[in-house]
């Protein structure tokens, strides 16, 4: 979001059962909660709904969303090989018992690795 669609975009952490409610006080945009602005939509996981809602037209975002879709949507896991290694890394993510903004923190370089790699991927087609 910070890379491709809002440089001083700020990332707050709810329940999901709260995110609307959240949203509409303090006039922020909801994401990837039941009935939010940027959520699952036509069989695509929330990361796909935003490259496709800003027009994100580059191939390793491409790439990236693909691999992102597998980690998010169960009954694609296998889409790419990468998939299951990215929802491992999330979930482990989710393990450590860190607070949502440091792991937010922790996580971003890996998708900064992430889009590293599929822009290498991108390059050699």
């Amino acid at each position: 979001i910070r890379r491709f669609i809002d440089p001083d975009a700020e990332i707050v952490y709810v329940p999901s059962d709260e995110v609307l409610v959240y949203a509409a006080r303090e006039g922020a945009t909801s994401f990837d909660a039941p009935g939010a602005t940027y959520t699952h939509r036509d069989g695509k996981c929330s990361f796909e709904t935003l490259v496709e809602e800003f027009r994100i037209d580059d191939p390793a975002v491409a790439l990236m969303a693909t691999v992102v879709h597998g980690a998010d949507i169960a009954e694609d896991r296998d889409i790419t090989p990468e998939s299951a290694g990215l929802l491992a890394i999330a979930d482990g993510f989710a393990l450590l018992g860190i607070d949502d903004q440091r792991q937010l923190e922790l996580e971003l370089p890996v998708y900064d690795a992430l889009y590293a790699w599929a822009r290498q991927q991108v390059a050699h087609l």
